[in-house]
């Protein structure tokens, strides 16, 4: 598709969108794999001034009912035809109830695909009768207006709607063009889904760049390597779990040698040495650092820096004028180099709106002074880079200091025959305690006392687990681009089993 044939099917599904009653301000849910119809989709609704709300391509009923009819959307596009994800039978489950403010349902289909008459009680229009609407050449777009939501990942409640504008979208999209040195010989390949704002980022910059950008309907590992060679792809931004399965794919080293900038989000704690493995077979991440309420490609770390510094989730960030500090969260005072406290950032060039529909969230995350409260655990270094260690909630007080779990398990899973291992905080008497759960490699056993006494030879006796638990798996909920454990049902069982008898 070339960028002339993007703008005219932008326009008329914009048109086609605007006899379905779309206007300024109206929600539409685009429920879609990454294929050209979101984007098109997504920069019509920018041209009618109307907001796309990303809805994650993983979502089941109950998830699909919160989100499109807590937003309000008016439309609902997706592609029940899709192998890859049964959204017809997702959207069966539902109840029209659930849907108060939406009007019509798009049905996006590709060859061989039947297209319902109506569905959840609405009718259902083709997305290819969009497509034949006249083009509409008239646009009321305008910087300061609402463009995307991007939910939340939520856990123990319901996700929240972040809403971007259009200054702040297209900004940090021309951000990440000059911060990650895409020129014009450069392609991009997306591997994380639009539906998250993570891919959504990524998509937005190579368009800024008026580059080649290749992306696949959903991720399949040998099918991305095969089309980053086909069509000599320099540049990608991917979660750790998909980068290890690209280095998987192929023995060769280079395992991508037309690739020159790869960013990656450490979500998998079990993957530290990946930035070592890569660099073996000629693959140089850079570690990344971004969240939907100030985009996802907000920082990065150098690509000339050492694979301990690569390997750092944070960074510079791509914007000149955006700042960041660490605070600490008791007394509000703001941190010293190397101290850990909550991250927090002004960043006017990519910061959201609000979170829409919760002006409460956006006071209690947006203070008086602009500075945006991340809620995660990072500190500052001299030259003006920051790290980021840990969501806050994860984040342990132990023994005074601000501790992040990270560096414990990091010890715990250097004890054989433990494959992975989460920390979380129990209080015991009037003192929180990291308590440990470990998972095991096959065929071993855990000896808990012999465990616990090698990692105090190599940790301060504050951060030392009191105590370790075998555990079969470690809870998980799927998030947009990976799957994230749940760290408050661990906090749970360790209280459960700390107050066990015996």
């Amino acid at each position: 598709m070339t960028y002339a044939h993007l703008l005219e099917e932008t326009r008329r599904v914009a048109a086609g969108l605007a006899s379905l009653g779309v206007s300024a301000g109206d929600r539409v849910a685009l429920w879609l794999p990454n294929v050209p119809a979101w984007i098109a989709t997504f920069f019509a609704c920018a041209q009618l001034g109307a907001i796309a709300v990303a809805v994650n391509t993983r979502f089941r009923s109950r998830e699909l009912a919160d989100i499109v009819g807590r937003s309000g959307c008016k439309v609902l596009v997706y592609w029940p035809g899709f192998r890859r994800a049964d959204f017809a039978g997702v959207l069966d489950a539902c109840v029209p109830g659930d849907f108060p403010a939406l009007s019509s349902v798009v049905v996006y289909a590709e060859e061989g695909d039947a297209v319902p008459a109506s569905a959840i009680g609405r009718p259902a229009v083709p997305y290819a009768s969009l497509e034949r609407s006249a083009p509409l050449l008239t646009s009321v777009a305008a910087p300061g207006t609402g463009c995307a939501i991007f939910t939340t990942s939520g856990t123990t409640k319901a996700p929240k709607f972040v809403l971007h504008d259009q200054q702040t979208l297209a900004g940090h999209a021309f951000d990440v063009v000059r911060g990650f040195g895409l020129d014009e010989a450069s392609v991009s390949f997306l591997a994380p889904p639009l539906c998250g704002v993570f891919g959504a980022c990524n998509a937005l910059a190579a368009i800024a760049a008026g580059r080649p950008l290749v992306m696949l309907p959903s991720w399949d590992a040998a099918e991305a390597l095969r089309q980053m060679d086909k069509h000599g792809v320099t540049h990608f931004n991917a979660t750790d779990d998909a980068i290890a399965q690209l280095l998987d794919q192929t023995p060769r080293t280079p395992v991508l040698p037309g690739v020159t900038f790869v960013g990656y989000a450490a979500f998998n704690p079990a993957m530290d040495d990946l930035v070592a493995r890569a660099d073996a077979r000629g693959l140089k991440l850079v570690g990344l650092y971004g969240i939907s309420e100030i985009q996802a490609l907000f920082a990065r770390q150098d690509e000339n820096a050492s694979i301990e510094d690569r390997m750092l989730a944070g960074g510079r960030p791509v914007n000149a004028e955006a700042k960041v500090r660490a605070r600490d969260p008791d007394s509000g005072e703001v941190l010293s180099h190397g101290e850990s406290g909550e991250l927090e950032f002004l960043a006017p060039g990519s910061r959201m709106v609000e979170y829409f529909g919760n002006p409460e969230a956006t006071a209690s995350a947006t203070g008086a002074d602009g500075w945006y409260r991340s809620g995660d655990l990072g500190y500052m270094q001299a030259d003006g880079r920051f790290v980021y260690l840990a969501r806050m909630g994860d984040a342990l007080r132990l023994g005074g200091f601000l501790v992040s779990p990270l560096e414990i398990e990091g010890v715990v899973q250097e004890v054989e025959g433990i494959e992975g291992c989460q920390v979380v905080g129990v209080m015991q008497g009037s003192a929180l305690k990291p308590v440990g759960f470990v998972t095991l490699k096959a065929g071993a056993t855990l000896d808990e006392s012999a465990a616990i006494a090698q990692v105090a030879t190599k940790l301060a006796r504050y951060k030392v687990p009191v105590r370790l638990f075998s555990i079969d798996a470690f809870p998980v909920t799927e998030g947009t681009n990976a799957t994230k454990i749940q760290k408050h049902r661990l906090r749970d069982l360790a209280v459960q089993k700390m107050s066990a008898p015996g």
